[in-house]
């Protein structure tokens, strides 16, 4: 049995197996001591690598980005939208896909355009004709593998290769130590007029460790390459080579011309380049026909692989691509996001003035004074008030103040709509869009319901029922009052009884005893009506201030303490943002 035969058959029992028939039928025509195919083995692709440690390609500082990461989108999964959560849950996801896997393998992409030899290039490293090349466009139809040590099998699984698609390098002599645990991938053309092989570049450049872009001097200004890919990729810079392709077809200096343009359209971009031993892109000049630059490129992939920085640097690189599209719905802009003691004190007197807090107060004075003119005033001034206020008709007062209530119950609820507007504006103020939305609707929730509640309180936390406390000055007052009527019968009875002669003449005895009575009696009324004046006023006051209170209260409870826990739970949601970017935010 031939060795084409015995991969077809390997082929043929799945993908449980390295498929070699293409190196196989690609070597039948060479000599065995220029090729070494006869002895290559064809080997399982998910034959186990000893010594292969799972998890770990992550740094303690990493891992507590990813953890702060989880907990943002934890937080904040009641208040934005799945589409602007999508790309932090995908690097989630993918971090722990990924961390479970080898840590002793670097998966590598080689991406280009339609032309661009990165085919040419991927046989060329692999050191053997794996990936079709040829005029026909596009020549690479779907993404092909080559795994330089065995143990790759999830990492390919996870980028969905197929076994027939994995291949392994041809091995002439002893093994490659310095490509030890390389994964190469050959990718689709980006630009393919075929959109199925667009999306699988596009689903593949997510999940690899780093990229080789390789473009050729007709197509290095590409604006689909820069607008695409290279301009939003910038900040994985670290975990790219830019490869100048086919500078065997440029005369003279003009390579160098090139790759300085090339330069500066990724410095354009955004793209830190790694010079001067600064962290960044790796951009170099090649010709995959000739070879020349391809020794060093092998070199500078063959270090990069053997730090086993790669995954680590790539999921850097992603969390910070998705908290910088996060940035415009967690960081506020210009001022603290709280709720001050200004607006607090704002809201309480808007509510105080809806809910009529000073007239109740007012009501209640006027009422602890009404009673105690009732308790000091002379007996005809009562007797002619209770006079007057059985000729008034009560049908049209009633008529009067059921209108007036009415309007007044209108205009209290638009006073406190209004108050709850302003208070949830000052505290939304600066905030990102989609938290100053959850603040509002935080407080207009709170105040269904809140109307209704201040009117039950006007009744029962307003002025108390019953008539209010008299001092204890009071009985002397009333004895007083009580005096001065007495001296104006007994002056009266006393003129009465010298008219009809049954008594002494003398009119100014009993006419000063009458007089003393009837100046006495306004005078005590007026005297109990100046004292009257402080303990009114502060029962007045002590009424505005339980009505007061117990609004606020209710405020507090419906509307201040919701938005509260709202801004709280923002700058929850922004220090775990702060921990995901690893930089100070202002706001």
């Amino acid at each position: 049995m031939d060795r084409a035969d015995r991969a077809d058959r390997a082929e043929g029992r799945g993908a449980g197996r390295w498929d070699d028939g293409l190196i196989a039928r690609r070597s039948a025509g060479r000599t065995a001591e220029a090729t070494g195919a006869q002895d290559e083995a064809v080997r399982p692709v998910d034959e186990p690598y000893d010594g292969l440690p799972r998890g770990g390609t992550y740094s303690r500082e990493l891992r507590g980005r990813l953890d702060a990461l989880r907990e943002l989108v934890g937080l904040s999964r009641t208040r934005l939208d799945g589409r602007t959560l999508a790309e932090a849950g995908r690097v989630l996801d993918e971090a722990a896909a990924r961390q479970g896997l080898s840590a002793q393998h670097t998966v590598v992409a080689i991406a280009g355009a339609t032309g661009s030899g990165k085919s040419t290039l991927f046989n060329n490293l692999a050191g053997v004709a794996i990936s079709d090349t040829g005029l026909r466009r596009p020549t690479t139809s779907a993404p092909i593998a080559c795994s330089w040590t065995d143990g790759a099998a999830g990492l390919l699984d996870r980028l969905g290769i197929p076994g027939r698609l994995r291949r392994r390098p041809l091995k002439l002599g002893e093994p490659d130590e310095a490509m030890r645990g390389l994964v190469l991938v050959d990718l689709p053309d980006h630009d393919s007029a075929m959109t199925a092989h667009r999306d699988q570049v596009d689903r593949v450049l997510k999940l690899v460790d780093a990229v080789i872009w390789v473009v050729d001097p007709e197509k290095y200004a590409d604006a689909v390459l820069h607008e695409r890919y290279l301009r939003p990729l910038a900040g994985h810079a670290e975990i790219t080579f830019v490869v100048l392709n086919q500078v065997d077809r440029l005369p003279g200096d003009a390579a160098d011309q090139v790759l300085d343009d090339l330069r500066r359209l990724l410095d354009e971009d955004g793209m830190a380049l790694g010079e001067h031993g600064e962290p960044g892109a790796t951009v170099l000049s090649l010709s995959a026909l000739t070879g020349e630059g391809v020794g060093e490129l092998r070199e500078m992939l063959g270090q990069f692989v053997q730090e086993r920085g790669a995954a680590g640097r790539r999921m850097s690189a992603d969390v910070d691509a998705a908290a910088a599209g996060l940035r415009p719905v967690y960081v506020a802009d210009g001022q603290r996001p709280e709720l001050g003691e200004r607006a607090r004190e704002d809201f309480t007197d808007r509510l105080a003035e809806a809910v009529g807090a000073a007239a109740v107060g007012e009501a209640a004075e006027r009422e602890w004074r009404r009673n105690a003119g009732r308790a000091c005033g002379t007996p005809w001034l009562r007797l002619l008030r209770w006079y007057e206020a059985r000729r008034d008709p009560m049908s049209s007062t009633e008529s009067a103040s059921g209108e007036a209530a009415e309007e007044e119950e209108v205009t209290a609820r638009q006073r406190v709509e209004q108050a709850v507007r302003t208070v949830a504006d000052e505290a939304a103020a600066g905030l990102p869009a989609p938290w100053a939305q959850a603040v509002r609707e935080s407080a207009v929730r709170g105040a269904v319901g809140l109307p209704e509640e201040l009117d039950a309180l006007a009744v029962t936390a307003g002025v108390p029922h019953g008539r209010p406390p008299r001092p204890g000055w009071w009985p002397a007052a009333v004895l007083a009052q009580a005096s001065m009527t007495l001296l104006q019968i007994y002056g009266g009875l006393w003129l009465v009884g010298q008219i009809v002669g049954a008594l002494e003449p003398g009119l100014l005895p009993p006419f000063l005893v009458m007089l003393a009575g009837v100046v006495g009696g306004p005078v005590v009324e007026w005297s109990c009506g100046a004292a009257a004046r402080g303990p009114a006023r502060r029962y007045g006051q002590e009424a505005e201030r339980r009505l007061r209170d117990a609004a606020a209260g209710s405020g507090r409870a419906r509307v201040l303490d919701p938005v509260s826990a709202e801004l709280l739970r923002y700058r929850e949601v922004r220090e775990q943002y702060v921990a995901v970017t690893g930089l100070s935010t202002t706001g």
